[in-house]
């Protein structure tokens, strides 16, 4: 992939921490630098997610981590070919280019094996072995494109792949007629000299392609001939002997390629595919994403260099904040207002510590110092940053500073400073006013495993306290929603997005409760240490409780 520079916050990352990230990469890529991506490592909370729907801003891409991982490494440059190209076309391209390998993909681009040059000498020597009658893989347009050679007469069949069985017409005219009736049943390919009797025999028999081998041509009559038996005819510019040698490299590129490769994930970890590499015959692996279409290529060697990436640190400077395995990469810059903590680098950076309220007020600053004008939306967010990190500009850690630069904001986007502060802390508690029903069913699904039934309702708050304060009100609504969904049980999953934990709340039948294994709580409530996603981490779990309950 290409270089990119992640500017990230701290984990559980609040309103100021995200905006800063995307405000300052908007910075960056304004200076022409579009490297710079904006990230966080954390799921965003109720009152953030607020502030980007509101003003129509795409969320900056989720990293939970920064494990060193395949996207690292591989590099920028890479290409692939089409599973019906030539070999001989094939191992052009990766002599012109100094590519090892070539990945195979489909026309989607999906991969299917990889072309390496180990592999294609095997399976070359295989095809060419005279001591096999191997036939050949290819088509008639493959055998033309392989020789460019000069086409007389193409069937309408030409691009078909067929089985082809090679014969060379030097042999007498009583020997060549038990050649051809021997083999009157395959598909066969007859390289022929100047000799029209030859000519004639092979356009008689309706063999399916005649190559003339240097430049000879074909004579009215039999070219009419050819043209009324369907004979395919075809002149290289090459004599026997090479002709012949350059139809085994006419096979799709497919044939020859090595299937046994397989191919690893974009995000597979680094450790996960050392392994794999070195005991690659080929030391090289294709690198795919989640439709298996090739995004790259990884070898040992990739794996030694440097990493693509690079971080930049907002509204934090110690690593026990940031995001995991932040020190296996270069970090470029920090922009914080919190204490000094205990990072150092091999290098200098860009260190901006001010006792401010806000980091949003420094990024503010650099669009200033830059000369840069704020765009409207990254203005509006900015503002957001300061007014959430200041309680509204209340708190004791503003400054005049903060006060000033969210004026400033206000003008650009007239926004009132009071009026959009209250708004965006009300948001930051949406749980309270809402009924159990309303938020059970707003998103709420029902799963069918054998003949049991069962409903998984998920919410994501910043306190899972407002809701295990009402939990006998929850529990008593799963109870309607389990005997109007006739289920085993119905169950709210309460994700607490600080500590990325969660609570299941859950109402089942009294046979069901003998099968549960999550830690309980308390009565109706267990805590899911690390548990956050319903689909790929809850119902993989509970799945495996209902089909136990089954038994």
């Amino acid at each position: 992939m290409k270089n990119k520079v992640y500017i990230i916050g701290h984990r559980n990352p609040d309103t100021d921490s995200v905006v800063s990230a995307v405000a300052y990469a908007k910075l960056k890529n304004l200076l022409g630098q579009k490297e710079y991506v904006a990230a966080r490592a954390g799921h965003l909370n109720p009152q953030t997610s607020y502030i980007f729907q509101k003003f129509g801003i795409p969320r900056p891409v989720y990293i939970p981590n920064l494990i060193p991982k395949v996207e690292y490494y591989m590099p920028e440059e890479f290409e692939t070919v089409n599973e019906n190209v030539a070999v001989w076309e094939a191992i052009g391209r990766m002599e012109k280019t100094g590519l090892r390998v070539l990945p195979v993909v489909d026309k989607d681009g999906r991969y299917l094996s990889l072309l390496h040059y180990s592999g294609f000498a095997q399976a070359v020597l295989r095809i060419m072995n005279p001591e096999k009658r191997n036939k050949i893989s290819t088509s008639i347009s493959l055998i033309q494109k392989t020789l460019n050679a000069q086409p007389i007469i193409l069937n309408h069949e030409s691009d078909k792949n067929f089985k082809a069985f090679i014969l060379v017409g030097s042999s007498s005219r009583e020997t060549f007629i038990e050649r051809l009736e021997s083999h009157a049943s395959e598909d066969l390919v007859v390289i022929v000299s100047d000799r029209e009797d030859i000519q004639k025999l092979c356009i008689e028999y309706k063999v399916k392609l005649m190559i003339l081998t240097s430049g000879f041509s074909l004579n009215k009559d039999l070219r009419a001939l050819a043209e009324k038996n369907g004979v395919s005819v075809i002149i290289s510019p090459y004599t026997t002997t090479p002709t012949s040698m350059l139809i085994a490299y006419s096979t799709p590129v497919t044939a020859v390629a090595d299937k046994e490769i397989l191919p690893v994930h974009i995000n597979d970890t680094t450790s996960k595919i050392q392994d794999i590499l070195r005991h690659s015959q080929c030391k090289y692996l294709p690198v795919v994403d989640e439709e298996n279409k090739v995004t790259g290529i990884i070898s040992e060697h990739d794996l030694m260099k440097e990493p693509n990436i690079s971080v930049v640190m907002v509204d934090h400077n110690e690593l026990s904040q940031a995001v995991e395995d932040i020190d296996q990469y270069k970090i470029l810059e920090v922009i914080d207002h919190h204490r000094l903590g205990n990072l150092s680098t091999k290098y200098p950076i860009t260190f901006i510590n001010k006792p401010v309220g806000s980091t949003a007020t420094l990024i503010t600053q650099l669009y200033r110092e830059q000369r840069i004008p704020i765009p409207k939306d990254i203005a509006s967010i900015l503002l957001c940053g300061i007014l959430s990190d200041t309680l509204v500009l209340q708190s004791a850690t503003v400054t005049e500073l903060d006060i000033e630069t969210a004026d400033y904001l206000s003008d650009i986007t007239n926004l009132d400073v009071k009026t959009l502060g209250n708004e965006i802390l009300l948001a930051g508690s949406h749980v309270s006013g809402r009924s159990a029903d309303e938020i059970i069913k707003q998103d709420m699904k029902e799963y069918t495993e054998g003949k049991a039934v069962y409903t998984v309702s998920q919410i994501e708050v910043g306190n899972p306290k407002e809701i295990l304060d009402r939990k006998d009100e929850f529990i008593t609504e799963l109870e309607i929603e389990r005997r109007t969904h006739k289920a085993i049980f119905s169950c709210l999953l309460v994700t607490d997005i600080t500590t990325l934990s969660s609570v299941l709340l859950m109402d089942c039948d009294k046979n069901f409760l003998p099968f549960i294994t999550f830690p309980k709580q308390e009565e109706n409530a267990y805590y899911l240490q690390g548990v956050v996603s319903r689909k790929k981490q809850l119902v993989p779990l509970i799945t495996e409780q209902v089909l136990n309950y089954l038994k």
